[in-house]
């Protein structure tokens, strides 16, 4: 079953994706060679005690962090570690923080330093690009199919590849919910989309082949050639409106 939120619901909602936001645009002001993941980790919990919030992903399913960090060819679900920052690190920062009683989760990709090639901008830009456009498929009478199918083929188009065995989620008083939200389909294919539904649409992008495997901790997710991988995520409401990001 699907949850339909009420406004006032959906504005809370938005108050938390606000905070969220501010607190990801001060993490990635902190990235730069010589840090640590752990570093990032530590300001997480300053900032979500001076904001007033809970992190999401804290004990959910186990986890034992703040933030999800994932470097490289780590796709999701990196744990905060001892690992130094190099230049040219692709970093993914995914957080998720409940307020009032409702989550929100959103997701960016650091590029470390000023060096990086144009294989890692390309990926970065691409990635941000393939949510814009999923986002701005997410209106009321379209489908879930059409938001993954215009992903897809702004991805493949740019000579990338989405991965398939990752997804996007409804969203609201659980961290997870109903519907699973897919980068890639066929358009006018599944869930048509209502007015008060909340999903986060969050592309995983690879350089190489689209297929993964878990990592050596149990949680992380990398990519099986190794490919360099980038992330991207925002929580939106649909409403009669058009798409609200309630995490811009």
């Amino acid at each position: 079953m699907i949850n339909i939120k009420t406004e006032q619901e959906i504005q809370i909602m938005k108050e938390g994706g606000k905070i969220l936001r501010e607190i990801l645009k001060k993490l990635s002001e902190m990235v730069k060679p010589g840090i640590t993941t752990n570093n990032l980790e530590e300001l997480a919990n300053k900032l979500v005690l001076s904001y007033k919030v809970k992190p999401s992903f804290l004990g959910y399913d186990g986890y034992p962090n703040i933030l999800c960090t994932s470097l490289n060819d780590e796709v999701v679900h990196g744990i905060p570690s001892d690992r130094v920052l190099k230049e040219c690190d692709l970093l993914k920062i995914d957080m998720g923080v409940l307020h009032k009683s409702f989550h929100t989760d959103s997701a960016i990709t650091v590029l470390v330093g000023n060096r990086g090639d144009s294989v890692r901008r390309n990926l970065i830009q691409t990635t941000k690009e393939a949510l814009e456009i999923g986002i701005s498929k997410a209106k009321v009478g379209n489908t879930l199919g059409d938001i993954g199918a215009a992903i897809q083929k702004h991805v493949e188009n740019e000579g990338f590849n989405v991965v398939r065995d990752l997804v996007g989620h409804g969203i609201g008083r659980e961290l997870h919910e109903l519907p699973q939200v897919l980068n890639y389909g066929k358009a006018e294919t599944g869930e048509r989309l209502a007015a008060g539904m909340v999903i986060a649409i969050e592309p995983m992008v690879v350089t190489g082949k689209w297929t993964i495997k878990n990592g050596k901790d149990g949680f992380v997710f990398v990519t099986k050639d190794s490919g360099l991988a980038a992330h991207f995520e925002h929580t939106v409401a649909i409403t009669d409106r058009g798409p609200e990001i309630l995490t811009k």
